[in-house]
């Protein structure tokens, strides 16, 4: 296995399903809250934060670096996920200065759908017609 390789029990698309610190009602209010861990263009979304994931495995899991946007306020942060036996993801995420949740999330298809690139911030101040 490469030292960059994501796992293959990791590898794919992850559907979060809930987390311990924000609310489970809007967690899919941008589209289906989710995660991939490819090792190749990966993304995060849940709530309205869209960010680009940089994943890499350690000896527990895999570990991630993101950045993106919550709303069009740019944000980054880290994480981390494990595999537990029923084949669950529990994970944690930490926004840079802010605050920090686990999740869990199970597997699930490459969406039909594209997900969309974080916004920029210069995007909140342009009209939208």
């Amino acid at each position: 296995m490469e030292e960059k390789e994501i796992p293959s029990e990791y590898y794919g698309w992850w559907r979060i399903t809930e987390t311990s610190q924000w609310c489970k009602d809007d967690i899919d209010i941008i589209g289906t809250a989710l995660i991939s861990l490819t090792g190749d263009d990966d993304q995060l979304r849940m709530f309205v934060l869209l960010a680009n994931v940089n994943c890499y495995p350690t000896k527990t899991g895999v570990s991630f670096r993101w950045q993106g946007a919550w709303e069009y306020d740019p944000v980054s942060g880290t994480g981390s996920v494990k595999l537990h036996k029923d084949g669950r993801l529990t994970g944690r995420i930490k926004i840079k200065n802010g605050d920090e949740s686990t999740f869990v999330a199970v597997r699930m298809e490459e969406p039909d759908e594209p997900i969309p690139d974080p916004p920029s911030y210069s995007d909140k101040w342009r009209r939208r017609w």
